[in-house]
């Protein structure tokens, strides 16, 4: 095994550390079995919510909460991820088994968590490791795999397992290309383009009906899933369901899209790579896009309104980000190349609604 794709734990940094001890008495009354005192660490991948792993004699554990300090509630909802993975475990294998969950009124350390067990893996990022040896149509497998999870998840009756009051499906595009525009009106520096074209244009051409409805997880990525240690072409689980909801499939879509860089890509998108998209046998988007369309049935005449809106969106998120940062509400020095990344991205938007093209 690479150790570059050990999905590993470190030490808890000290601004995140919590009463370890009041953990352990809440879960043993709610979980049966558990013996021995927790070995805490924390993983140290993601920049939102925190996640730590709590190795008991017997069984390991996996702890979420939102970050300290103030945050916007809807952004780091426990219940949400709780609510989602628990319903969806016995349908949708590839998920982790949630175990328990605290609201921040009941919390013994004074903030919303909930509790799963630990799924063991591979976890790889931004490369396949070359000690894998995969040739160009094993790579090719793994990518039809990992997209058949987010078909699958598309595929998923949401009512028959519960999630029927999950959110409200109908109106998502609406609400999403009307806020993401207003949130990006809101954080306009005096060095950044407002786009107003772009925001017009996704106010403009929203589809007349909406695709479906469906689970949409909202940050589907390969470095969002754990591997299977023997076989890593099987996906184990599919992590981070913060910002999962109700809403049309293909809005979903065209936001991971944003992350699925090509080798041939502008230094914008580049930027992104999170994830061994650009690995030789990997789909590009459009053969994404296209093996979606064949597997679904859903029409994908229009896509390229879907990608614009992912795209822009990630303008927005970053535009948001450098607002602080401009404004000195952070120091932060990493924050300062959100600005000027979020204009490539606005940039990159208008150069797709100029093509008509992904």
């Amino acid at each position: 095994m690479s150790a570059a794709t050990e999905n590993l734990a470190v030490d808890v940094r000290a601004e995140d550390s919590f009463d370890v001890d009041a953990i352990d008495r809440v879960l043993k009354q709610n979980i049966e079995g558990l013996t021995g005192t927790p070995v805490v660490r924390q993983f140290p991948a993601g920049a939102s919510n925190l996640t730590f792993l709590l190795a008991y004699e017997n069984r390991d554990l996996v702890l979420r909460r939102p970050p300290s300090g103030a945050r916007p509630k809807s952004g780091h909802s426990m219940i949400r991820e709780y609510s989602v993975t628990r319903a969806l475990k016995p349908v949708y294998p590839a998920v982790p088994q949630s175990l328990y969950y605290s609201s921040e009124e009941d919390s013994p350390i004074g903030a919303e968590f909930y509790v799963m067990e630990r799924v063991p893996g591979l976890l790889i990022k931004r490369e396949i490791p070359t000690d894998w040896g995969w040739s160009e149509d094993q790579t090719r497998a793994f990518c039809m795999r990992c997209w058949d999870k987010l078909i699958d998840l598309h595929g998923v009756d949401y009512k028959a397992i519960g999630l029927g009051d999950f959110g409200k499906p109908e109106g998502y595009v609406e609400r999403q290309i009307k806020g993401w525009n207003a949130r990006y009106e809101k954080v306009i520096t005096d060095n950044a383009d407002a786009f107003e074209d772009v925001r017009d244009w996704l106010d403009a051409n929203r589809p007349d009906q909406e695709a479906a409805h469906s689970i949409v997880h909202g940050d589907f990525r390969i470095d969002n899933m754990i591997l299977d240690e023997d076989e890593p072409h099987d996906v184990r689980a599919v992590l981070d369901w913060e910002i999962s909801a109700l809403g049309d499939p293909l809005m979903d879509l065209g936001a991971c899209l944003v992350y699925w860089v090509e080798a041939d890509d502008p230094e914008e998108l580049r930027a992104l790579k999170r994830q061994p998209s650009d690995a030789p046998g990997m789909f590009t988007r459009a053969e994404v896009v296209d093996y979606y369309a064949c597997k679904t049935g859903v029409s994908v005449d229009n896509f390229n309104f879907y990608f614009v809106y992912g795209v822009f969106r990630l303008a927005v998120i970053a535009q948001q980000i450098y607002y602080r940062y401009h404004h000195k509400q952070t120091t932060n020095p990493v924050f300062a190349a959100y600005g000027p990344g979020a204009q490539g991205l606005g940039q990159f938007a208008r150069r797709l609604i100029n093509e008509g093209g992904a």
